[in-house]
């Protein structure tokens, strides 16, 4: 697994969205550089599957989020991916259903929430999401549905002032052939040793030693982009240990989120199952509900979007009990004929995933700065990133690929001080271009 001697400049810890954004900043830069990766492909919890349909669906990522400053977005077009401009409907919801009428009930109650939220997120003490829910509301029971699609988890259990930070232009695009494949293809060429398990990382010496279930790699210094979930359980040690962010990563679990993919036969379907990207909410009244996207890209499919604890009850029943339940759901909006037309495709299982246990980070009441504590360096040659290491844009793929660049360059910045300082220099690697 080493180059002759361990001659590592930096070696990376995942190959998700900022692993793989780490590395290519720092071998542009000339570094040698090694990616360590438990699973056996790239992307992390980007991942994107065929289908017998011709076309293929992500069971992570989905969304170019901020698309207008989602650097994804520029490099999906280098790489020759297909960027769909469409924009989701999701303010429509309620209107596809209950009429004009409700939609501007549900619009003012929805504002008025995240305006309280926007004011409480500034102040001095944290609390949970759900204090600012109006007593006995209305709309509370969507707002809590949301809670779980954005958190992964249930609206008293998140922070209101992480909830406040996150900061969305609004604009919000997909990749044709999938967000997973794109992450996946921007690592190629990058020196990736796939199936290896880091279980300690030895900081404490003159070089980082990075001890794997394969081999021993050692390093001027280690970028660590490992989800809060195996940080806080402490399956990779850190020697000295490392209590502080260990605490962090455990104020920043990860939320339950999962997709089920159904296909469509649309032979006697009705006019509305037929129309293309349209987003419907399975019940209003409830928490426990899921978000359907009809025909996305005008595909013969329904997604269906779930989150918090129906989520994790779901997957553990497997796609079978995600399809019931999406089956049951999509029979009160279409009527039940509408089963006889649906089949399952697939499904994911990211609170199952042994290298992820959760699908992205949320705050609990109290632990909001737990981003800034789980992102800072520990001297000069451990680093971290990913998608939790960002206090604005938490829970993305564009987020995890920014926090990577930052740490590539923290990282570039800390070896070429000492290297000055020492009056040597390190033995370049090879030149990769960015987005080869």
């Amino acid at each position: 697994m080493t180059e002759s001697g361990g001659e590592f400049d930096v070696v990376i810890i995942g190959a998700g969205a900022a692993g793989l954004s780490a590395a290519r900043h720092l071998a542009s830069a000339g570094l040698a550089i090694k990616i360590v990766e438990a699973r056996a492909r790239m992307g992390g919890r980007a991942h994107t599957v065929p289908t017998e349909l011709g076309f293929a669906v992500d069971l992570g990522c989905e969304w170019l989020h901020s698309a207008d400053i989602n650097p994804w977005v520029p490099i999906a077009r280098q790489l020759g991916f297909t960027v769909d401009e469409t924009l989701p409907d999701w303010g429509r919801r309620v209107a596809w259903f209950e009429g004009d009428a409700a939609q501007r009930e549900w619009q003012a109650a929805m504002d008025a929430f995240y305006a309280r939220l926007d004011r409480a997120a500034d102040a001095p003490a944290d609390q949970p999401a759900s204090s600012l829910l109006e007593p006995n509301g209305k709309w509370n029971a969507l707002l809590g549905a949301i809670s779980n699609w954005a958190n992964g988890a249930e609206i008293d259990k998140v922070s209101v002032r992480d909830y406040g930070r996150y900061d969305s232009t609004y604009v919000n695009w997909r990749v044709l052939e999938g967000y997973g494949a794109l992450i996946a293809r921007y690592g190629d060429g990058l020196p990736v040793e796939f199936n290896t398990r880091v279980e300690r990382i030895d900081h404490a010496g003159p070089r980082v030693r990075v001890e794997t279930d394969r081999g021993i790699l050692s390093a001027r210094a280690a970028i660590v982009t490992l989800p809060t979930t195996i940080i806080a359980e402490e399956q990779v040690k850190f020697a000295p240990a490392l209590p502080e962010k260990v605490a962090a990563a455990g104020g920043l679990p990860l939320g339950i989120v999962n997709k089920l993919f159904l296909r469509l036969d649309e032979t006697g379907a009705s006019e509305l199952v037929r129309e293309a990207d349209r987003h419907l909410v399975g019940a209003l009244d409830r928490v426990k509900t899921g978000s359907y996207q009809i025909r996305p890209h005008g595909w013969p499919v329904i997604a269906g979007f779930y989150g918090g604890a129906l989520s994790t009850e779901l997957e553990r029943g497997g796609i079978e009990a995600f399809a019931a339940f999406a089956m049951d759901e999509l029979a009160g909006l279409f009527g039940a004929n509408i089963k006889a037309h649906l089949s399952p495709i697939a499904a994911s299982s990211w609170g199952l995933d042994a290298c992820a246990r959760g699908s992205y980070s949320m705050a609990l009441p109290g632990h909001a700065d737990d981003r800034t504590t789980l992102a800072a360096p520990v001297g000069e040659r451990l680093f971290f990133a990913g998608e939790a290491c960002s206090i604005a844009h938490f829970g993305t793929a564009h987020g995890a690929y920014m926090t990577g660049e930052e740490a590539a360059r923290a990282a570039l910045a800390a070896l070429t001080a000492a290297s000055d300082r020492a009056g040597t220099a390190w033995r370049g690697a090879p030149r990769i271009p960015a987005g080869t």
